[in-house]
């Protein structure tokens, strides 16, 4: 007989065992991975966004679904309060563009193995082993049952992420755990995610990186969100960390009604782009237009920027109209990418959706079906904006189960 049980070795469930051990609780891990944190190691591009170094009003704000959930835990635990976790356990973190907080190392495995080492150190149990039921007696938890075997416990916590990356062991079995038991499971969409474009040019690109770019995701004629930054074009579509963000936003993804449009410059007015144009123009007054440009644009996007001016590749300079160099300037300030859909779910960063937030005690996160029953992190229905805020969430909630096992 344990106190606790924990399901899922990631950044929630390890949070939750090293504060609950804290409390002075004996805690059991299941981690049916043969190494601790496995997606945790490879978030942030290998460098793990550990949390936002913002106010949590300023995380409530990144959150678009089901923000008000994250009031009392946040309250609780705050990114304070995780950078001073980690700072604590030996890990230095700094600050970068957007307040973003990663080791000082650029290493995601620093942050795993601390959590790592101070369960070990805390006398945490980890068994690699798959828990395929929880047990319950008169509505109240009582254990689970992993390898054949029953594990008897006061309390379990749910903390096995969601669906997205399934090779580093994030399958979605939280979500079947917590149905068996009654438990209501949203859809389930992926965000964060490569957008897929029905825009041929768009693999004609692909392999081109675009550097200090602003993009805008449009519904319909409206802005829902825009941001400068890096952004990728591949054979599938678009993807980078503009993209992701910015798949996030899309709530109901239908054809026709999503559409992205690329400011390619800027650093420039429309006023100080077209002076920048003449200026080019000028220099190559007898070139074809296709070769009077190379300065302006990389390589692979001036075949695409040519194609869709509508400007003949092979017009003297010399020929083009002030309205078809206005135009061209236009296009360079919202270069267009339609958006036809996501890439599949095991290719998102986070899942959107998961155990229903009505069932769950925001002041505990405890069950509101099953007495003993807790949850934390991704495999909730709240996820957040890229920039730190979702390992915050899990970090905030594994917190807040373990203050109240």
């Amino acid at each position: 007989m344990t106190d606790i049980i924990m399901i899922g070795g990631g950044a929630a469930g390890c949070f939750a065992a090293v504060h609950a051990a804290r409390f002075g609780k004996t805690v059991l891990l299941f981690e049916k991975n043969d190494r601790l944190g496995r997606k945790l190691r490879i978030t942030g591009k290998g460098r793990c966004n550990v949390t936002n170094n913002s106010s949590t009003e300023e995380h409530m704000k990144n959150i678009p679904v089901n923000p008000r959930f994250m009031y009392s835990s946040f309250a609780n635990f705050d990114a304070e309060s995780t950078m001073s976790f980690f700072e604590e356990l030996g890990v230095p973190l700094k600050t970068e563009r957007g307040n973003r907080v990663f080791p000082v190392s650029d290493r995601a495995d620093d942050i795993a193995d601390a959590l790592a080492a101070e369960m070990k150190r805390l006398g945490v149990k980890v068994i690699n082993k798959r828990v395929t039921k929880i047990l319950t007696e008169n509505g109240a938890v009582c254990g689970v049952s992993a390898g054949g075997e029953e594990y008897r416990s006061q309390a379990v916590l749910i903390a096995c992420g969601g669906k997205s990356y399934p090779a580093t062991g994030s399958t979605g079995d939280g979500y079947a755990l917590a149905e068996a038991l009654g438990h209501t499971v949203t859809e389930l969409k992926p965000s964060l995610v490569p957008l897929v474009s029905p825009d041929k040019y768009c693999a004609e690109m692909m392999g081109l990186s675009l550097r200090n770019v602003r993009l805008h995701l449009m519904d319909g004629s409206k802005c829902i969100y825009t941001e400068q930054g890096e952004m990728l074009f591949t054979h599938f579509g678009v993807s980078g960390p503009l993209v992701l963000s910015a798949s996030s936003h899309i709530r109901n993804m239908q054809q026709g009604r999503y559409r992205l449009m690329i400011d390619l410059k800027p650093a420039l007015s429309p006023e100080q782009l077209d002076a920048r144009i003449q200026r080019d123009f000028a220099e190559n007054l007898n070139r074809d237009f296709q070769n009077g440009i190379r300065k302006l644009l990389p390589a692979k996007l001036i075949p695409v920027a040519v194609k869709l001016s509508g400007i003949s590749p092979e017009q003297k300079i010399n020929g083009i109209t002030r309205e078809e160099r206005r135009k061209f300037g236009e296009l360079l300030k919202a270069f267009p990418v339609r958006v036809s859909g996501f890439r599949p779910i095991d290719e998102a960063i986070i899942t959107s959706g998961g155990i229903s937030a009505k069932e769950i005690n925001p002041k505990t996160m405890e069950s509101r079906l099953v007495s003993g029953l807790y949850f934390a992190g991704e495999v909730i229905d709240v996820d957040a904006y890229t920039g730190g805020f979702n390992l915050q969430i899990a970090f905030s909630t594994a917190y807040t189960a373990a203050l109240n096992m």
